[in-house]
């Protein structure tokens, strides 16, 4: 037990020092810290701080900590349930490796229906995210933890077999073959602010591949098959909401169904002005013959690119804009086409050398 020597105060900053070492760190303030003591016990705490950055092995885990191969299994199961810690199964071990905060424990503590501490804890992460030093930490790097999907159905049909498989969500889930669906983790956290949502909370966020697994076995989400993927993915193109996924060109973990009132990543650009989605390669091309002048499209976007302009078209903010094509949706004129940018936006390739895939890398397994 001598590795887990030292008082509650001092594992606790370990803990949150160590978190910030992820490639997306954190900002260590009392906010954090005060999180961390409701989601981790003090020997979990202890135990976190001392995760390697990489997945490793059990036996490595007992020798960083101390503990006896059993007590110390027990309790990374424990952490494990909480979504703490993710277990990955191999061969005859299991690798273990620390949830980091996004994408990560923040979305696995919210993601089930009611905890006891639930108030306390969502009015944490509110005041939490609402920081700007933490949304220029998290969300302001030069390689985006996430990047838009455009609708596709709204691009012109000369140019759509352009579209390439990873700028298509539906080719994402197709791909996959399946996945899980989930508890919207911002939605849930606006539902107890006492501020609900009017977009769907539940089965809604859309996981692949192994994470997907790891969700389902931990009991985060349920199994979903292709075509219960695409209803959701319709419903949300009805709906007009932003669709993003892990910024890499293979294998996206998650696609995220968002709404600018509660997804943490969209309002970091309305309220921090920080630019936190890597767009899409298009952008919305408006028609001012065809433009009704009717702020639908405005209305409708969720990070206020558009702005109406009395009896013309409206101004489109270039910088801003991520190219999702929710405004092209609402258009009742069809004045709005996504047309394809010169420059084309191509994902980083999956390797762990990268910044933005050490990120992902983290919850691929």
């Amino acid at each position: 037990m001598g590795h887990l020597a030292g008082g509650k105060d001092e594992a606790y900053h370990a803990l949150a020092e160590r978190l910030s070492r992820f490639p997306i760190g954190v900002v260590i303030n009392d906010t954090l810290m005060e999180i961390l003591r409701l989601l981790y016990t003090d020997k979990e705490a202890v135990i976190g701080s001392k995760f390697p950055l990489k997945p490793r092995p059990l036996a490595e885990i007992v020798n960083l900590t101390g503990l006896a191969e059993k007590e110390l299994t027990a309790i990374l199961d424990d952490m494990a349930e909480k979504g703490l810690v993710v277990d990955i199964p191999r061969k005859d071990t299991t690798y273990y490796m620390l949830s980091p905060v996004v994408v990560g424990f923040f979305e696995y503590s919210l993601m089930r229906a009611e905890r006891a501490d639930i108030k306390e804890l969502t009015a944490l992460y509110e005041q939490y995210f609402h920081n700007k030093e933490v949304a220029e930490e998290i969300f302001g790097s030069d390689t985006k933890m996430f990047r838009a999907l455009v609708y596709e159905r709204y691009i012109p049909e000369l140019i759509k077999t352009e579209v390439l498989d990873y700028e298509k969500a539906e080719s994402v889930i197709r791909a996959e073959g399946g996945g899980a669906l989930s508890l919207c983790a911002c939605r849930h956290k606006s539902y107890h602010l006492g501020k609900p949502c009017r977009y769907p909370m539940e089965d809604i966020c859309t996981s692949l591949g192994r994470p997907a697994e790891w969700i389902i076995r931990r009991g985060f989400g349920r199994r979903a098959t292709v075509d219960e993927l695409l209803q959701n993915l319709e419903r949300s193109y009805r709906l007009g909401l932003v669709l993003t996924c892990d910024n890499v060109i293979d294998e996206p973990a998650y696609i995220c169904h968002c709404c600018g009132c509660c997804c943490g990543v969209l309002k970091s650009i309305t309220e921090h002005g920080v630019n936190s989605v890597q767009p899409s390669s298009f952008r919305p091309a408006i028609d001012p013959e065809a433009c009704l002048s009717c702020d639908a499209c405005v209305d409708a976007c969720h990070i206020n690119a558009l702005q109406s302009r009395q009896a013309a078209e409206p101004e489109l903010d270039k910088e801003k804009c991520i190219g999702c094509g929710v405004c092209a949706a609402v258009c009742p004129a069809d004045a709005l086409t996504m047309s394809r940018q010169e420059n084309i936006y191509t994902p980083p390739q999956n390797k762990i050398s990268q910044l933005i895939n050490i990120a992902v890398e983290r919850q691929r397994f």
